[in-house]
């Protein structure tokens, strides 16, 4: 690749990712709805791009499941997950994560620690208004914090399975309009995980983890409930 070529696809690629960013925080914030056309070309005339990088971001999002595509129907937003399926998604988390957390201590090095801990140190600082541009930093903060984890574990399929929950994505659409309500207790739970780590007790830290995702469960069975009025989708399921 000559120094023009790899010029031009920095810049597809910086393109691509805030064209990514736009659409998010559209969809985190609601102004797409469940069910809304995603056109291709009429989201790329609208932000004043080509197609290419809007097909890209759309392909992304895809892949968190915020966005789904049907044969010759295009995209469409993805709807908001039933109570029954966050639970699942949980239930999922707390199977992969504690786990990942065990094997992320024994290989723990004080730079990945140092990281950990400069996450933590942007959760506190990171506001948490009601709109994702608010707490866009929190969020970014938080899912580093379980992705530094996931990849200290060495292990690519490990990853992908992290990847492939989109957890922090579903949970943080329950964000929108009302901004993150439970910022304390995520915070101190991160740091108790890294505590552990910090001590090297793989044990403590799997418990912590686990610890950090049953209460985020909790919590977002609560969440469901309060968005119920604006989202018939996140009703608990009689």
């Amino acid at each position: 690749m000559n120094e023009d070529a790899g010029r031009a696809w920095v810049q597809r690629s910086v393109l691509a990712d805030q064209v990514y960013k736009e659409i998010l925080a559209r969809l985190m914030d609601g102004n797409l709805k469940s069910g809304d056309p995603l056109s291709i070309d009429g989201t790329a005339r609208e932000l004043g791009v080509s197609p290419t990088p809007v097909r890209e971001a759309l392909a992304r999002l895809e892949s968190t499941g915020l966005v789904v595509r049907a044969a010759l129907r295009g995209y469409r937003v993805a709807p908001m997950l039933s109570y029954a399926e966050l639970m699942d998604l949980m239930a999922a988390r707390l199977l992969i994560e504690p786990h990942n957390a065990e094997i992320a201590c024994t290989r723990a090095e004080e730079s990945f620690l140092r990281e950990l801990e400069e996450s933590i140190a942007d959760l506190r600082q990171a506001p948490n208004g009601p709109q994702f541009s608010d707490y866009r930093s929190y969020w970014e903060a938080d899912e580093r914090f379980h992705r530094l984890i996931a990849e200290r574990t060495g292990n690519k399929f490990l990853v992908a399975a992290y990847d492939s929950l989109g957890g922090h994505v579903h949970r943080f659409r329950l964000f929108g309009g009302t901004g993150v309500r439970d910022a304390r207790s995520a915070i101190e739970e991160h740091t108790l995980i890294l505590e552990a780590m910090r001590r090297g007790n793989p044990a403590a830290a799997r418990e912590a983890m686990a610890a950090h995702i049953g209460g985020v469960r909790a919590r977002a069975a609560r969440e469901a409930e309060l968005t119920a009025p604006r989202t018939q989708e996140a009703r608990p399921v009689p």
